[in-house]
């Protein structure tokens, strides 16, 4: 083992006794994850950090299915077209270890969860989603996002339009006792992320042409 490691072991150890803040997640952060972030992907990863690190901080939370969901689905899409791609498993480790959080564990059962739910009807989907849930759900962003995706995901929810969706999402969010106005603007915001996202790249990529163009002549 490294002295490197070691430091960091030590670091982690000494302050696991105490409550990490942000500002000791992003150290441990950046010791894990040595690379330079692009920009596009920065803030993203800085805010999953600090949400990371905050509930991390309440005595009410517990690891639960949803939230596992939100988290390694949200990652998944948010990153897509991060370069290199062979990165992304560090830095989902890294997000999770650099806020005590077991990034396998969560995976693991963010995995399972989802093979479950694969293919239910929406009725069957809120059935398991209620067997499965704990009795109190502590709200956050990534809970939220992880309802939402479950689902969005379900057999019979992408033959709705618009207007049935945003209903069907509501009562779904009502029967667990979650706030349907922070969901909505939740799920809002998640969408807007990634369609700004994918702007963004289609805009670096058009530029990345011009420039090849130039080279070229």
């Amino acid at each position: 083992m490294s002295q490197h490691t070691l430091r960091l072991l030590r670091f982690t150890y000494k302050k696991l006794k105490e409550k990490l803040t942000v500002s000791d997640s992003k150290k441990l952060f950046h010791e894990q994850f040595p690379f330079v972030i692009p920009g596009l992907y920065k803030r993203i990863v800085d805010e999953m950090l600090v949400e990371l690190n905050l509930l991390n901080h309440q005595s009410e939370f517990s690891l639960d299915f949803l939230f596992c969901v939100g988290l390694t689905e949200t990652f998944k899409v948010l990153m897509k077209g991060y370069k290199p791609e062979k990165h992304l498993d560090l830095l989902f480790e890294s997000l999770c270890s650099s806020t005590t959080f077991d990034a396998k564990e969560i995976k693991e059962i963010s995995k399972k969860s989802q093979n479950e739910l694969k293919e239910k009807s929406l009725n069957d989907t809120l059935t398991l989603l209620k067997e499965k849930s704990n009795s109190k759900l502590y709200p956050s962003r990534i809970l939220n996002l992880g309802i939402y995706i479950l689902i969005s995901n379900s057999q019979d929810f992408i033959e709705k339009n618009e207007s049935e969706m945003s209903k069907i999402i509501n009562d779904f969010f009502a029967k667990f006792n979650l706030s349907t106005d922070k969901a909505e603007k939740d799920i809002a915001i998640y969408k807007s992320t990634i369609s700004k996202m994918e702007q963004a790249k289609e805009l670096i990529e058009e530029l990345r042409i011009k420039d090849k163009k130039k080279d070229q002549k």
